[in-house]
């Protein structure tokens, strides 16, 4: 599927239904862009946040280019655009490995993310019977965030040895500095991602010393991207939330609210003014559970309300939902008066996790607040599944 034109507005289809910004998107992209020009590093867009050939194209102007995805689904969705440079970048559950020997069969160099042995020895064991060298990376754990191992690690060396020995390609390794999306402002930021990368510096260093290659050190989360750190030695980096935004990287200084593209078009559907709240059609299954900026200086609830023009109602947040019904207030402690907005009004909630958000909809809604913001140029599908 590919993009539909349209010539409607933001006040025909029902509601709730994703929007973007496209000329945020351009302006997003172009920032990372300079960044990563004045560092001399490719990116490798991380697709995970849009799912959508049509955003990826914003990126990619002049044809496929190397991507990151977080589902095989992604992966033969972005393949059957024609993208051949692919990193299936969340840990490999063996039983996919049909899929992946699939792709390559298709002419897809798709590297996989291993860190364990028990990881290892199933890519090696399908390389070998399939005669395809699965390339595979070892995920590095450069701050406890989640998943890898250590770059000190014995064992590192041993996921790569069966790797290198054993009929797969070791191609590399990464890492993601997971806890910088809790890290607020430059030079937290710029911590993390020296910590990425010295981890992948060490983790490369052990490999060569032990006569393995390792032509690939991958790094990236959104914040360490932007962040006025050191790149050198790092063969690419990750990205992929850039491109949206959201209130989690607003609220660490990444960006502003007016740099969030995506938004969630909602209707006012009743009121409770005993209560102060203002009832609307979406909840949190339009805007995901995520509460990212709970443990931010500024909790923004479960989404920032603006007008359908896109401009930000002061101090309207949505600050509670249920499966479908949104409740909007106004924030704690606020002077301010809440708005009188009747039953069939329209709003736009600015979410917390774009990539949450965006996962509920088959398809985005484009305006380009350059122009009328209110009127959809384009409807972007996108993937969904596994």
């Amino acid at each position: 599927m590919s993009a539909t034109t349209s010539s409607s507005t933001l006040q025909e289809p029902l509601t709730p239904f994703a929007v973007l910004d496209r000329s945020v998107i351009d302006a997003n992209i172009d920032r990372l862009e300079r960044r990563l020009a004045d560092l001399n590093l490719p990116l490798r867009l991380h697709v995970k946040t849009s799912k959508s050939v049509d955003v990826t194209r914003r990126v990619h102007r002049e044809g496929p280019q190397p991507i990151a995805v977080s589902t095989l689904a992604e992966a033969e969705y972005f393949a059957d655009d024609g993208y051949t440079d692919i990193l299936y970048a969340v840990g490999l559950a063996p039983a996919k490995l049909d899929r992946v020997v699939a792709l390559h069969a298709r002419g897809v160099d798709l590297s996989v993310l291993v860190d364990n042995t028990d990881q290892a020895e199933a890519v090696a064991a399908a390389s070998r019977v399939s005669g395809h060298r699965i390339p595979a990376l070892v995920e590095i754990d450069c701050d406890g965030h989640r998943s890898g191992v250590r770059a000190e690690s014995p064992e590192l060396i041993e996921i790569a040895r069966i790797l290198h020995d054993g009929g797969a390609e070791l191609r590399g390794v990464l890492d993601h500095a997971g806890e910088s999306y809790f890290s607020t402002g430059a030079e937290a930021q710029a911590r993390d991602a020296d910590a990425e990368r010295a981890a992948l510096i060490t983790a490369a260093q052990r490999l060569r010393e032990a006569g393995m290659p390792c032509p690939v050190l991958s790094s990236g989360s959104t914040p360490t991207a932007h962040s006025p750190s050191e790149k050198g030695g790092m063969t690419e980096l990750r990205a992929g939330n850039f491109v949206f935004f959201d209130l989690v990287m607003a609220g660490i200084g990444v960006c502003d609210l007016d740099d969030i593209a995506l938004s969630v078009v909602v209707t006012v559907i009743g009121h409770q003014s005993g209560k102060g709240w203002i009832l609307t059609d979406g909840g949190w299954m339009a805007m995901s559970r995520d509460r990212g900026t709970a443990a931010q200086k500024i909790d923004q609830g479960y989404g920032v309300v603006a007008t359908l023009d896109g401009e930000i109602i002061p101090d309207l947040l949505m600050t509670g939902a249920s499966q479908e019904h949104g409740i909007l207030e106004l924030r704690h402690g606020s002077g301010g008066e809440l708005p009188e907005l009747p039953v069939g009004t329209r709003l736009r909630v600015l979410p917390n996790h774009a990539c949450a958000t965006a996962s509920q909809y088959q398809e985005y809604s484009v305006v380009d607040r350059t122009g009328d913001p209110t009127r959809i140029l384009e409807n972007w599908p996108r993937c969904h599944g596994w």
